[in-house]
């Protein structure tokens, strides 16, 4: 189990992390809610590995962090509502599904025409993306369908056999108790709230004057 602890510095951490990420390698790592498994969002292979470790259905999308909207514009159409829901509520537990620029072919968006963005509020997954220089997976990192464990030990004995495929652990500590993101449709320009989480759905639709 190779682990770092985020107490070595927010730096060195995503050095280290991106490093495994251009490798095609998974983390563990620590967002603004839970704990998460990243890979090379755009690699058929990382991911692959991502969906075996999770025992998930790869027909289940699974998202993606980016440093910021101007990042998110490389691989995603960002249409005015989105914009408008980031000036809000991002950074922060909000993941919006967009859809893809044409270019992008593989990994998360392979076989599909949308892409789901996150922006989050910690330090650690900003630097990540600024280091990696892409997009890189954000799932929980849990057994599908399970609850997701608060320290990187939690992690470890749920995931059991399967936790042979991770590469590094970023430990952060046990994380506080937090809902998921937020997950919001806004391939349409109008906001379809498809999971609440962490922003009650009342909120993004106050934002927009829906309420």
């Amino acid at each position: 189990m190779d682990v770092i602890s985020l107490d070595s510095g927010v730096g060195k951490c995503a050095i280290r992390a991106a490093g495994v990420l251009r490798q095609g390698g998974v983390i563990v790592y620590p967002t603004d809610t839970l704990y998460g498994l990243g890979a090379d969002a755009l690699s058929d292979d990382a991911l692959a590995k991502v969906y075996a470790i999770k025992g998930r259905d790869p027909q289940k999308p699974i998202h993606c962090i980016v440093a910021d909207l101007e990042m998110a514009a490389q691989y995603a159409e960002v249409n005015d509502v989105a914009r408008k829901l980031a000036e809000k509520f991002l950074p922060g537990p909000l993941t919006m599904i967009l859809k893809k620029n044409k270019e992008v072919l593989n990994g998360i968006a392979r076989s599909i025409d949308t892409i789901g963005i996150r922006i989050p509020n910690n330090e650690f997954c900003l630097e990540l993306a600024r280091t990696f220089g892409k997009p890189f997976t954000t799932t929980s990192a849990n057994i599908a369908g399970e609850a997701t464990g608060g320290s990187i030990d939690a992690i470890e004995e749920q995931l059991g056999a399967s936790a042979a495929g991770i590469d590094l652990w970023v430990d952060a500590g046990v994380l506080p108790e937090s809902a998921p993101s937020t997950v919001v449709n806004l391939v349409s320009g109008f906001p379809s709230v498809l999971r609440q989480g962490a922003i009650p759905s009342a909120d993004i639709l106050a934002s927009m004057g829906m309420a």
